[in-house]
């Protein structure tokens, strides 16, 4: 096994590493000399292009946590900077990359099935992330190149060596990498931030801390450099993410609440842009309570946060060292839904942990049933090799089974949002359900909420009022929009207040050039040809939009089964639009005579057609005389 900076120093290239000079100056291509050109260009027949760097197709799987999603885009951005080709497709791709998690057996088990698959594909294989930066002897990652969670950045010189053929393995590193790589985001409107890796616990199950290592926290100033980078990129939701975000800070002698407002006072005005405080375990968060809670009412964050419990249990929290009692976690949660309207909060429970009896398990399930939390993750007990709770002594996997069984039973008789059904929130949306016929938008309390509408609604924030509830989301239909995607403000209806000739209208809409009743007071959309909402004072303020929403109903538990049938119908309604566009204009041509113009266009075409066949002919007549 080959060292990667052996590999790269010395090469006599003649650049640095990570560097290439462009194809043509590598080949050499003197386009003055015709025939050096000719034989140029038959040698290069022969030549596998799949050998030069940049030209080969990457396919990237990312298992695990938001860190590492965040980890993926920013090597996806570099790979494609360097023009790889990235693609969901295995088959097709040159190379597979695979970043792995550690927290789970399963994540590492479909790891595995994943990296003996590509073998048997002969794929080359790069990994990367928790599982080989934590257990780098591990078998399974013989015969493949290894990035470590901190080498990110030099991913590029990574897969370049592994596609000569060469096995390079690089882990070890002092400094964090750079926030301003180049970045493909999965969700273009959300930008997963680190704020820093690692933590400064040591919970005896958690593997994850092998991998991160402690505490290191990135500086106040470079956050907010790359905030600032990201609302101007058009990103509209910021999810702070690290393995404790509640530890921020305390190895630079800051805090989170320092970086928070910070971070808040660079959010637009309009709230157009939204922070996600991201996982954040007790203790760190405990003196900060007030300062947070603070933050959390700010307009432009999310009334949410993350706080695992693990147990509800003083004994089970002291066997895996969490540093934290149950009493504490209350103070945290009670203290947060006390200081913030409509704070939300979610939470992790591990169930069948060593030597939890059923007294301890039942105290859990009281936890769960005296908060109702509207979402708990719930996990069973996972041994994690190399940690002190794999040595302990296991419950045995029928009854951690069975409690994982019950505790979900009792988690999903709750119906977190009984009540909601006829009020009227604000949303952000960002993405498209599974479903395919659904835009997904989210509370400021980050309540999903699935709306109908067209796709250049995504990015946009909106009024909805709630139809109905499910277990898991809400449905609502739009009333307006308060800000909008940048690249999509064409397919918007900006409403201004123009002259109309008939005193009794008094607003119109300038694309539609439709006036408007004074006594409805409504606006109307040009894309739907009917009025979308309805305004209580003049419909000429231009910071209103509106756009037609579809009214039909369905039922919360029937949209899972809509994937293809949603699909369909979203490009029908679209090609509805376009038609109903052209033929408005076609219309308006019509109105404005453009026919007789094509007609006039037409006569000047018929001269201009005869004048070149009589010249032809001369031609030819003068020809054939002085032959």
């Amino acid at each position: 096994m080959e060292d990667i900076e052996d590999l790269l120093v010395g090469g006599g290239s003649g650049a640095p590493p990570g560097f290439r000079l462009p194809v043509g100056a590598a080949v050499g291509v003197k386009p003055k000399h015709k025939k050096k050109n000719n034989l140029l260009r038959d040698s290069l027949k022969s030549y596998d292009t799949a050998k030069i760097p940049g030209t080969q197709t990457i396919y990237l799987k990312t298992f695990g946590c938001s860190h590492n999603q965040s980890d993926s885009e920013y090597m996806a951005g570099q790979l494609s900077a360097f023009g790889y080709n990235l693609s969901e497709n295995q088959d097709e791709a040159d190379l597979w990359l695979i970043n792995t998690c550690t927290v789970k057996s399963p994540s590492q088990s479909a790891m595995d099935t994943l990296i003996a698959k590509g073998r048997n594909a002969n794929k080359p294989l790069v990994v990367a992330g928790c599982v080989p930066q934590g257990s780098r002897n591990l078998k399974e990652l013989e015969g493949v190149s290894i990035v470590g969670v901190q080498q990110i950045d030099r991913v590029v010189e990574v897969v370049e060596e592994t596609l000569k053929g060469h096995e390079v393995r690089l882990l070890t590193r002092k400094t964090l990498p750079a926030l301003d790589l180049p970045k493909v985001r999965k969700n273009k409107f959300v930008e997963i931030l680190p704020i820093n890796v690692g933590c400064l616990g040591a919970c005896t199950y958690c593997k994850t801390k092998h991998a991160r290592g402690h505490l290191g926290s990135y500086t106040v100033d470079s956050l907010v450099g790359r905030v600032r980078s990201v609302i101007a990129d058009g990103v509209k939701e910021i999810w702070l993410s690290s393995e404790d975000t509640g530890a921020y800070g305390r190895d630079i002698g800051v805090n989170l609440p320092i970086l928070l407002n910070s971070l808040v006072a660079e959010l637009p005005s309009d709230g157009s842009t939204m922070l996600r405080i991201g996982m954040t375990n007790p203790p760190y968060i405990l003196e900060h309570l007030k300062q947070i809670a603070e933050v959390l009412r700010h307009p432009c964050v999310y009334s949410f946060l993350h706080v695992p419990v693990q147990s509800g249990s003083d004994t089970i929290l002291t066997a895996m060292n969490r540093e934290y009692t149950v009493s504490e976690f209350k103070k945290v949660v009670d203290t947060l839904i006390e200081l913030v309207p409509g704070m939300q909060i979610a939470t992790d429970i591990i169930c069948g942990f060593p030597g939890e009896t059923d007294e301890d398990f039942e105290q859990t399930v009281n936890l769960i049933k005296e908060y109702k939390f509207p979402q708990v993750h719930i996990s069973q007990f996972y041994p994690r090799p190399g940690t002190p709770a794999a040595r302990m002594k296991k419950v045995p996997s029928n009854i951690v089974k069975k409690r994982s069984r019950e505790l979900t039973t009792v988690f999903e008789s709750f119906m977190p949002y009984v009540g909601m059904e006829g009020k009227v929130e604000r949303i952000w949306i960002t993405d498209i359900a599974t479903d395919g016929s659904h835009l997904v938008g989210h509370t400021k309390g980050y309540i999903q909420v699935l709306v109908v509408g067209p796709e250049s609604m995504l990015g946009a924030s909106a009024m909805v009022k709630i139809t109905s509830f499910g277990r898991w989301s809400v449905f609502g239909e739009v009333i307006k929009i308060l800000t909008e995607n940048a690249n999509s403000m064409k397919n918007q209806v900006r409403v201004e207040k123009l002259s109309c000739s008939n005193s009794n209208e008094t607003c119109c809409s300038k694309e539609s050039e439709t006036c408007c009743s004074k006594e409805s007071e409504t606006c109307c959309s040009k894309e739907s040809g009917m009025c979308a909402c309805e305004l209580t004072s003049s419909c000429g303020q231009t910071e209103d939009k509106t756009v037609s929403v579809s009214n039909d109903e369905q039922k919360p538990g029937d949209y899972k089964s809509q994937n293809i049938l949603g699909w369909l119908l979203r490009k029908r309604k679209n090609y509805a639009h376009k038609k109903t566009e052209n033929e408005i204009v076609l219309e308006s041509e019509k109105k404005r005579g453009t026919s007789s113009r094509a007609d006039k266009w037409a006569l000047v075409d018929k001269a201009l057609l005869v004048g070149i066949v009589m010249s032809l002919l001369a031609i030819i007549a003068i020809f054939c005389f002085w032959v």
